[in-house]
C-alpha cells in the first residue's frame, strides 16, 4: 500500500486543505500527516478529510506541531532527555498526536525516541566518505570513537526513552493505533538497531512495532554500521510500515525512489504482502519525479 507524507509540501501551505489536495493529484489515496504540521494547518485538513475520497494513513509525532515551533522538528522535545519538563512535554504533545490519529482514523503513530548526547559523529563520517576516506585509517578510527562513546552514554538516556514509551503505549491501547518506532539516520540517535531488537522484545504487545526507514538505514549501511538486508530480514515480523526514500551514496537521502542506490528488489521481498510504504520526499523534489516514481513503484510492487 502507497501513501505520501506531507513533510514534502507542509511548509509551503497555509491552509491544510490546498495541502492535501496537492498530494491527492499526484495520484495518491492515502496521506501522512507529518512533523512538520503547524496547528493553523488542522482546520483545512479537517474540511477536506471531512469531503472523502482519500484516507489518513499515519500521523508523525508530534503532529500538530507544538504551538511555540514553527517548523518542521520531530526531535524538539525527546524521550531521552534529562529534563523532566521536557520529558513531559514531549509525553503531551505525542498524547495529543495519538488523540488526531484516532480522530481521523490512521491506524499508525510514528515515533522517535531520542539520542545520546554526542558529537554528530555520522555527518563526519558521511562527509569523510565523500572525500575517498572510506575505511580510512582516520575513518576506522572516527568510527570507533563513535561506537565507543555512544556504548558508553546510552544506557540512561535509552532507560527514560523506554520508560516514556511505556506511559504511551499505555495511553494508545483501546485507541486503534500502533505505534511505529522508527529506525534512525544517525547512529547517535535512540535506538540503533541492537536496542531496537531489545525495546521491541520488552514491548511485545500488538500496539507496538517497527517502523522502517529505508533511506535512513541505507546511510548506516553505507558507512558499515550494519547490512541493510540482514536487519531487515530481522525485524521485518514486526514491521508495521515504512518511510520510503532513495540515497544516493553515502549519505544523500530523501530522494525519489529510483533516483538513488537502494536496491529495492532484494529488500521488498522480505517484506509482509501488505506493508505501507509512505514516500517521504524532500521539498526539494520536483512533481514529476513524484509521479514517475509512484508509477515505476506500483508497476513494480502495486499500489
Amino acid at each position: 500500500m502507497l501513501s505520501f507524507s506531507t513533510c514534502w509540501n507542509s511548509s509551503r501551505h497555509q491552509d491544510g486543505e490546498a495541502m492535501l489536495q496537492e498530494i491527492l493529484d499526484l495520484g495518491f489515496e492515502r496521506v501522512e500527516l507529518g512533523h512538520g504540521i503547524r496547528l493553523s494547518l488542522m482546520e483545512g485538513i479537517q474540511r477536506r478529510f471531512n469531503k472523502g475520497g482519500f484516507t489518513i494513513s499515519s500521523l508523525h509525532n508530534f503532529c500538530p506541531l507544538p504551538i511555540e515551533i514553527t517548523r518542521a522538528a520531530p526531535d524538539c522535545y525527546q524521550f531521552s532527555s534529562t529534563d523532566p519538563r521536557e520529558r513531559d512535554r514531549a509525553l503531551k504533545h505525542t498524547f495529543q498526536t495519538i488523540d488526531f490519529a484516532q480522530r481521523f482514523g490512521a491506524r499508525f503513530v510514528v515515533l522517535h525516541l531520542g539520542r545520546t548526547p554526542i558529537d554528530q559523529y555520522t555527518d563526519k563520517l558521511v562527509h569523510m566518505a565523500e572525500v575517498g576516506l572510506l575505511h580510512s585509517r582516520t575513518f576506522v578510527r572516527e568510527k570507533m570513537e563513535c561506537i565507543r562513546k555512544r556504548e558508553d552514554k546510552a544506557a540512561p538516556y535509552l532507560q527514560r526513552a523506554r520508560d516514556c514509551l511505556k506511559r504511551v503505549v499505555e495511553y494508545a491501547q483501546g485507541k486503534g493505533v500502533q505505534l511505529g518506532i522508527e529506525s534512525r539516520h544517525s547512529y547517535e540517535e535512540i535506538p540503533n538497531e541492537l536496542e531496537m531488537a531489545t525495546v521491541l522484545n520488552e514491548f511485545n504487545v500488538p500496539e507496538v512495532g517497527y517502523w522502517h526507514d529505508f533511506g535512513h538505514v541505507q546511510v548506516k549501511h553505507n558507512l558499515g554500521f550494519l547490512d541493510h538486508r540482514e536487519w531487515l530480514s530481522e525485524a521485518a515480523p514486526r514491521l508495521i510500515g515504512c518511510h520510503l526514500h532513495d540515497t544516493k551514496w553515502p549519505g544523500r537521502d530523501h530522494l525519489a525512489p529510483f533516483m538513488g542506490d537502494i536496491d529495492y528488489d532484494q529488500l521488498i521481498p522480505l517484506l509482509p504482502r501488505d506493508t505501507l510504504f509512505v514516500f517521504e520526499m524532500s521539498p526539494r523534489r520536483t512533481k514529476e519525479e513524484i509521479i514517475e516514481a509512484r508509477e515505476k513503484w506500483t508497476q513494480k510492487y502495486g499500489a
